[in-house]
């Protein structure tokens, strides 16, 4: 196998050179073998002559020639001319087939020079200048085709690299907060030679603080990088079920706002959905959480509405609606950036770890489904998630009828309950 790779050329110009070629000479052969096929079965060719006169003796008349000796002559013409067909034509087709190979590299190398020239371009791309493109000119062919489709990749990597490096270079920041919290609060204590037993257990509890803070932020991510890596298990869930789970549990001790309350609305409709019960878990709980942290102050009759249903083409989605501060419609879309938080207040205060809302989105991606965020002009959010639908298989037994929301009753608009505020999502 190697000395046959040796023998014959590895470049593809020089294989399209030689097909090109082999075709030219195959068509030409059966070209000439037509034409001399036709030329011996021609009616001029097999026509006899009837008479052929014969030369003449002096004084007397010409004197016709035998019949037998006239076929026999005209046969004799007729192979010689055959013959020199044939040989003329060889020397022709031979001919040819060196011109097609001189004809067939020129063309080889015309229809290759686009592949050349992407070739370079793609050899000359690296992570630092993903920005360049093949941008290759031309009609609509099979080779633009797929150098606009090389291109499209180029982009979607441009972009992945480019939130890579954005999301580095914030994970970075905010994991060394914590770190530089915890070392000054040392640095501070170890200072001080007479620090009493209370202000070294305030520090203690000031270090252990910020090693939650941190340990959260290390699951936050974890979270959002198992969300961006696809599903590895799909089981039937209800995401009325899951709400109605998780809004009892939004009271916590830790959420910065004890004395904060808001109304909450919520209808619970059935929503089956197919897909990872923990990472659906995380979504509602994000979601909610984050509804009910980014609400209005205490005081000012905050509100949470909370929906689950199945839309008229049988798709199950979420939709929670809150009130709270104005925010820009321009800015809606990136609240689903990882460590984005809006206002200065929020930078200020550090509430919540910025990732809540991109693990939303990490997680619906993951799902098949949509998320959509669109600010109250009133004030507020309005988040909503579209899955897709989910289609029992014939087999299965019949669904059993969907359990009451636990501890979440039904309650209508105009019967609110309140609900104290609860820590943000990671």
């Amino acid at each position: 196998m190697r000395a046959l790779s040796q023998v014959f050329p590895r470049s593809i110009r020089w294989r399209l050179t030689l097909l090109y070629s082999a075709l030219f000479v195959v068509a030409g052969a059966l070209l000439l073998g037509f034409v001399y096929f036709l030329a011996v079965h021609s009616v001029a060719g097999s026509r006899t002559v009837s008479s052929v006169e014969s030369p003449g003796v002096p004084g007397g008349d010409a004197v016709p020639a035998a019949p037998a000796t006239i076929s026999a002559v005209a046969r004799i013409i007729r192979e010689d001319q055959l013959h020199d067909l044939l040989v003329e034509a060889a020397m022709a087709l031979a001919v040819m087939a060196l011109a097609s190979v001189v004809l067939g590299w020129v063309m080889a190398g015309r229809v290759l020079s686009p592949l050349r020239t992407m070739t370079a371009t793609a050899r000359r791309v690296s992570a630092d200048n993903l920005h360049e493109r093949l941008a290759v000119p031309g009609p609509d062919d099979e080779l633009k085709a797929m150098a606009d489709t090389f291109d499209d990749v180029l982009a979607r990597l441009e972009g992945a690299f480019e939130a890579q490096k954005q999301f580095v270079a914030n994970a970075s920041h905010e994991l060394r907060t914590p770190l530089t919290l915890q070392q000054t609060i040392v640095d501070v204590t170890l200072a001080d030679p007479g620090a009493s037993e209370e202000a070294l257990r305030a520090a203690l509890l000031r270090v252990r603080a910020a090693g939650q803070e941190q340990e959260r932020l290390i699951d936050a991510l974890l979270t959002l990088a198992r969300s961006q890596r696809g599903l590895e298990r799909r089981e039937f869930v209800d995401l009325a079920a899951i709400v109605g789970e998780r809004l009892p549990d939004s009271r916590s001790p830790d959420s910065g706002r004890p004395d904060s309350g808001c109304r909450v609305m919520a209808r619970l409709e059935p929503a089956p959905v197919l897909g990872d019960p923990q990472l659906i878990e995380r979504l509602v709980v994000n979601l909610t959480e984050n509804a009910v942290r980014h609400n209005l102050p205490a005081g000012e009759d905050g509100w949470v509405s909370v929906w689950t249903g199945v839309d008229a083409a049988g798709r199950p989605g979420l939709r929670i609606e809150n009130s709270g501060p104005v925010i820009p419609p321009d800015q809606a879309a990136g609240l689903f950036q990882p460590f984005r938080r809006l206002g200065p207040d929020r930078v200020r205060k550090r509430d919540g770890l910025g990732l809540g809302m991109s693990i939303v989105a990490a997680v619906v991606a993951a799902h098949g489904g949509r998320v959509l965020a669109v600010t109250r002009p009133a004030g507020g959010l309005v988040v909503e998630v579209g899955l897709p639908r989910y289609l029992p298989a014939p087999t299965t037994t019949p669904t059993p009828a969907l359990r009451s929301t636990a501890g979440v009753p039904r309650v209508p608009a105009a019967h609110p309950r309140r609900m104290p505020g609860a820590a943000v999502g990671k």
